[in-house]
């Protein structure tokens, strides 16, 4: 007869986590102290250079001269500049025109980019792979800048405002992140809505249009924001000086010294300081960019990863 010999029954140890990376461990009190300092010091070298900006051009003649150049600490403060460029003269046009433009073409732009990204977004649609294919090599090929510019004149919109919208209308990588935020919305609900006898028009309108605000937003602060700043095309389609977008009047400002149309006499005659004029031109360029862009910021990150993710 074999005896059993029991095995002595080794505790078990206490489990261990395994190590996490540097970057996951809880900061310490030094870690949250540079961080802290070092987002002090990045919101200070973007805002510092604003605030001058703006000092400078609610800012007399007298100050400027007794600064040398550009005001950083304001002694009283003045309307002037803003008051004489409002006033009816070419930077007031070139500043209704880019709002125009902005607002136009964002609506063109925002409304071929989201037909497009829902018809490329149903798999079943005709010729939807090939027409995909055709968007993606324009992204890697371009026809260059000499056949855009005859094909523009050819068109005959030289010297029109549509060739401040029209040759920069749409963006392909636009297109796609919509296209693949549609692809992510359940298939089901676009069924059942068929179903009940909508078209597409309607599916899209009712159903993934507001299932997409996030995505829309973002993608229509990236066209108005393309629009708003461009210069290129009317520098390079208008001929008029009459109908330049306020970009290109602030580039005749600063870089070529050359005052608007009805400041030259007030700024000759020491009423008004040339410098405050080109910064008061400057804020009126920034100034619906900081607008628009808080409204629009709850939106930017859920909407840009997701479409990115879902894509």
């Amino acid at each position: 007869m074999t005896a059993v010999i029991d095995k002595p029954v080794s505790k078990p140890g206490r489990w261990q986590a395994p190590p996490r990376p540097a970057w996951e461990e809880e900061p310490s009190r030094a870690g949250l102290a540079g961080k802290g300092l070092a987002l002090t010091l990045a919101c200070f070298a973007i805002l510092f250079p604003l605030w001058i900006v703006v000092v400078t051009s609610l800012s007399s003649r007298k100050t400027i001269d007794e600064a040398g150049g550009l005001v950083m600490v304001p002694k009283g403060i003045t309307f002037i500049a803003y008051r004489e460029l409002l006033s009816g003269g070419q930077v007031t046009r070139a500043t209704v025109i880019s709002l125009l433009v902005t607002l136009i073409g964002t609506l063109f732009s925002m409304t071929v980019s989201v037909l497009c990204a829902y018809g490329l977004s149903r798999t079943g649609s005709l010729g939807h792979r090939w027409i995909l294919m055709t968007l993606l090599a324009t992204m890697f090929f371009s026809a260059g800048l000499i056949p855009t510019y005859l094909l523009v004149q050819t068109l005959g919109l030289t010297d029109t405002y549509l060739a401040l919208i029209l040759p920069s209308a749409v963006s392909v990588f636009n297109i796609l992140v919509l296209r693949g935020f549609f692809m992510g919305i359940s298939q089901e609900l676009v069924d059942s809505a068929r179903i009940d006898g909508a078209g597409d028009f309607r599916i899209l309108w009712q159903i993934v249009v507001p299932l997409s605000r996030a995505v829309i937003a973002v993608i229509t602060l990236f066209y108005a924001v393309g629009y708003w700043s461009a210069w290129f095309n009317a520098s390079l389609y208008l001929n008029d000086q009459d109908m330049m977008p306020l970009q290109n009047v602030m580039i005749q400002l600063v870089q070529k010294q050359e005052a608007p149309v009805g400041l030259g006499q007030a700024i000759k005659t020491g009423q008004l300081s040339g410098l405050a004029v080109q910064m008061a031109v400057m804020v009126m360029a920034l100034l619906p960019v900081a607008v628009l862009s808080p409204f629009v910021q709850k939106h930017f990150k859920k909407g840009m990863l997701t479409g990115a993710v879902k894509g």
